[in-house]
């Protein structure tokens, strides 16, 4: 089968559920508006795309490929990222909501969520070296035997983290958000 090859293509206000993507590499194209939700992305190439309020509710993501593709201002929910081509694999989000999502055991270093709901995702021995949660509410997100090696915490909130389960050194955390590294001790903290 010929995979297409699309360069700088803009895509604005399409419903992939009704209207496939066609199986192909796609580089440098835009998508505006665009509805995702229940669709198949599987052996797709996106390479220096960007995404902005696109709806990825229940997307399947086998063996696709995200080489520095933005997302702006989307939704995601219920996406199995390790399912993703894991050799070509790097993303930001900014003002997303992510939510019950997993990045089990991927290779994130240099990740950046900006200004983004990050709630019940699963980062579940996932390598986050140098990342950054810029202003990230990260409720009930899990964090076990992750690396956040010089992650920067410092704007975000509602996290927990265990130092026990996790590598953390150098990390960064405001003073307000020490208590998300003291939970499992259940203990009171008053400002």
């Amino acid at each position: 089968m010929n995979r297409l090859f699309n360069e700088s293509m803009k895509f604005e206000n399409t419903r992939f559920q009704n209207k496939a993507l066609e199986t192909g590499d796609y580089e440098n194209c835009t998508f505006i508006n665009c509805d995702f939700s229940n669709s198949d992305l599987s052996d797709l190439n996106f390479i220096e795309c960007e995404f902005q309020g696109c709806n990825f509710s229940l997307t399947k993501l086998i063996n696709t490929s995200f080489k520095e593709t933005k997302f702006i201002n989307c939704k995601l929910l219920g996406l199995h990222f390790e399912d993703c081509n894991k050799l070509i694999f790097s993303f930001e989000f900014d003002g997303c909501t992510i939510d019950l999502c997993s990045y089990n055991k991927l290779n994130l270093k240099k990740t950046r969520f900006k200004n983004t709901k990050v709630t019940e995702v699963d980062f579940t021995e996932t390598d986050l070296k140098d990342s950054s949660f810029i202003n990230c509410d990260l409720q009930r997100t899990i964090f076990k035997n992750t690396n956040l090696e010089s992650v920067d915490f410092r704007t975000s909130f509602n996290y927990s983290i265990d130092p026990d389960l996790n590598r953390i050194k150098k990390a960064k955390f405001s003073l307000s958000g020490i208590a998300g590294l003291l939970n499992k001790f259940d203990i009171e903290i008053e400002k």
